[in-house]
């Protein structure tokens, strides 16, 4: 990559903060991305969603994490005070959860939560947030903004709401965007849709887009590389057009148990688990 990567990160790990030196969640995870759609698959409990938010200073209470090197746009991270995290957070590196519901304040309108998000990190005079209010819900499909803007999260769809939490994460213009299995709220019928947006904006703007999921399908279609993340490690590294390709024994799992039509009533297959202990975090 001629440019500078906007996110490199090295050897991160993310283990229980016990007195013995805790039990490892995530282990020795390192890539780096520019301008690029990147997806980070695996199956639940992998360590996909951990990762994220270590990325983003946000792990739970009891956890904690360490890495040779995690930088944004060669701002080193690893330095970062609470208050400069909380600077960056939402201005630089955005993080788009699953669902809408759990994400928005239930107690504020639209429009004051998309108001405070910019108020938090940029000086503007009310007019000029107005607007750029205005260009994020039209810029994610929601034309009706003057209604959009007086709505309560309870009275969005879940594909309203998602699109209003991606406008919310985008008004700043950060440089990378995380989105934590951001259809799996949605039904089928929403999901490429959303995706599809996300991805034409990210192109758009040439942002990094981070996306995690466990449909490889979707991934497939919409990224242009995928880690595949298994126990807590990155076991398989591949481009997004490749993934049915694959020769490694997990991937080519994840990506055979996809139900549909010609499965229907049959048994999926199942890993075979001999290989993994090479890979089982200590």
């Amino acid at each position: 990559m001629a440019d500078a990567p906007l996110l490199c990160v090295q050897s991160l790990s993310v283990r229980t903060a016990d007195a013995d030196g805790g039990r490892v969640l995530v282990d020795d995870v390192s890539f780096e991305m520019g301008a690029e759609r990147i997806a980070l698959v695996g199956e639940s409990g992998s360590g996909k969603s951990l990762t994220a938010r270590a990325l983003l200073g946000l792990l739970p209470g009891g956890l904690e994490f360490d890495a040779r090197r995690l930088a944004l746009q060669g701002e080193d991270l690893l330095l970062a005070t609470p208050r400069q995290w909380n600077s960056v957070r939402g201005a630089r590196l955005s993080l788009v959860m699953q669902d809408p519901r759990y994400s928005l304040n239930p107690a504020l309108s639209v429009g004051r939560q998309i108001d405070a998000i910019i108020r938090r990190h940029q000086r503007l005079a009310p007019a000029r947030r107005r607007e750029l209010i205005g260009e994020a819900l039209t810029s994610v499909g929601l034309t009706d903004t003057r209604r959009v803007l007086r709505c309560y999260p309870h009275e969005l769809s879940g594909g309203m709401g998602q699109r209003v939490m991606l406008a919310m994460m985008l008004v700043n213009g950060p440089r990378v965007l995380i989105a934590d299995e951001p259809t799996s709220a949605l039904d089928a019928s929403l999901r490429d849709q959303v995706l599809d947006l996300m991805s034409g904006l990210v192109e758009a703007r040439r942002m990094g887009w981070l996306l995690i999921s466990h449909d490889l399908q979707q991934v497939a279609r919409c990224c242009e590389h995928v880690l595949v993340m298994y126990r807590g490690r990155i076991v398989d590294r591949c481009a997004a057009p490749d993934l049915a390709a694959s020769t490694h024994p997990y991937t080519r799992t994840l990506w055979s148990c996809r139900p549909g039509a010609r499965t229907y009533g049959t048994a999926l297959p199942t890993l075979d688990r001999r290989w993994d202990s090479a890979v089982a975090p200590q």
